[in-house]
């Protein structure tokens, strides 16, 4: 099996609809040991759609803007796990304000970079202390090279999620770590809802992604995310993968 054996951190469950949900499904049931994180109200939420996996995973608390939850985290997780060969970063918040770009205040925009951006880096040197050569930092992106109707400021967390991906995987790669996106196309998510007038990519992306496109469906980006936490690409760091339809790959 792709990931027998693999011990994986999976944050961002939150439907069973989710990326993050179907990746840790498929680890599961490519043979992986799997632990999930949530933190505060939505603790009980990643707890209840946790069951409906193949099998019942424990659920680390990991606020990754909380500094001390990112301190304790390896020691925590040593409480389920002897180490860790994948952590998923499924992880992204902006404030109503950062989708408009105009009028969004720095403050907004503050805290979407660091939610959403500066966490890909704080929860890899959290996770660090359990990870090895060979192990695997997988996050997922919405493709940030465009300027994206009602994304905004979240569009420039992006950018910057994506360039710390590059730092990481150069500050990372003498230890054997490897660190890759995927930058799925649209999938109607708890982050797609918080989004304003997101139903704008849903409606049009299908049509313009030369394999057709389905929002609903989630596992396509999920099983690449599995592949990039499986052993298969032993020397691939730094790289964006898209499954978005190819749409990323046509003009207008």
């Amino acid at each position: 099996m792709l990931l027998e054996g693999k011990k994986l951190l999976i944050t961002g469950v939150l439907m069973d609809s989710s990326i993050a949900f179907h990746v840790a499904k498929l680890a599961q049931e490519q043979g992986a040991q799997v632990v999930l994180t949530s933190f505060g109200r939505t603790m009980k939420i990643t707890s209840t759609i946790a069951k409906r996996l193949p099998s019942t995973p424990p659920v680390v608390e990991l606020d990754v803007t909380d500094q001390e939850h990112l301190d304790t985290l390896a020691e925590r997780l040593g409480e389920h796990v002897d180490g860790l060969d994948g952590v998923l970063h499924s992880i992204g918040f902006a404030p109503q304000g950062a989708f408009n770009f105009m009028e969004g205040t720095f403050e907004d925009v503050s805290t979407a970079m660091h939610a959403s951006a500066y966490s890909l880096k704080a929860l890899a040197a959290a996770a660090l202390p359990l990870m090895g050569e060979g192990s695997s930092v997988v996050g997922l992106t919405f493709d940030a090279k465009y300027a994206w109707p009602v994304y905004d400021w979240m569009g420039v967390a992006k950018a910057a999620f994506e360039a710390t991906n590059r730092y990481l995987a150069r500050d990372l790669g003498p230890q054997g770590i490897r660190c890759n996106l995927v930058a799925a196309g649209p999938i109607r998510t708890t982050a797609a809802k918080s989004i304003p007038g997101f139903e704008a990519f849903e409606e049009s992306w299908d049509d313009r992604a030369p394999l057709g496109w389905d929002v609903n469906d989630a596992v396509p980006a999920a099983k690449a995310c599995a592949a990039l936490l499986s052993d298969w690409f032993p020397a691939t760091t730094g790289e964006i993968v898209h499954v978005d339809g190819g749409v990323h790959a046509m003009g207008i």
